[in-house]
């Protein structure tokens, strides 16, 4: 039996400017998501969390939390942009572009922007992306650059972490 590994995600000596990564999870954001973040982050705007107060808006119905649109498509970028991340360096250029509302379901997608070595870290690179946001529609509802330190290949950062189980999974059991 041979054991194979599940996606680590992507080194800083696999990005190449140019390239796009479409993430590929998309998520329906509910209500009770909103409401959660919302009051998490003490955001007192109604107009995510009050029902009756938004209908009176312009919108006429509950506005998600930025804060909520951001987090989630950065999240959604992880897989393929930042998961073998030291650390994010900087977010630029942070553009609200379309209303996200209660149903809307939003896809994430970033193209690298510049690659380059890191003068202070032998063992990792910085890689600039812009990712942008989608709703079901592909209307861009928000769009950002973000600069992050990646680890290079080979780094022992992450080596042994996956704990040796006491007996080996096997076939037969039932």
């Amino acid at each position: 039996m041979t054991v194979k590994p599940g996606w680590e995600g992507r080194y800083f000596e696999d990005f190449e400017v140019g390239d796009v990564y479409r993430h590929p999870l998309g998520r329906t954001i509910s209500e009770a998501d909103n409401t959660w973040f919302t009051l998490l982050t003490c955001n007192s705007n109604m107009m995510h969390f009050n029902s009756h107060y938004a209908q009176r808006s312009e919108f006429g119905r509950l506005l998600v939390n930025s804060g909520l649109t951001l987090a989630l498509v950065l999240g959604q970028s992880v897989s393929d942009v930042s998961q073998q991340a030291m650390a994010n360096l900087g977010f630029d250029e942070v553009r609200f572009t379309h209303p996200v509302f209660v149903g809307d379901t939003l896809y994430a997608e970033s193209i690298v922007l510049a690659v380059r070595e890191s003068a202070s870290r032998p063992h990792a690179g910085i890689v600039t992306v812009r990712t942008r946001g989608l709703n079901q529609d592909g209307d861009e509802c928000l769009s950002y650059v973000r600069s992050a330190l990646i680890y290079k290949r080979g780094c022992s950062h992450d080596a042994g972490m996956f704990p040796e189980a006491a007996r080996p999974l096997t076939i037969d059991e039932g």
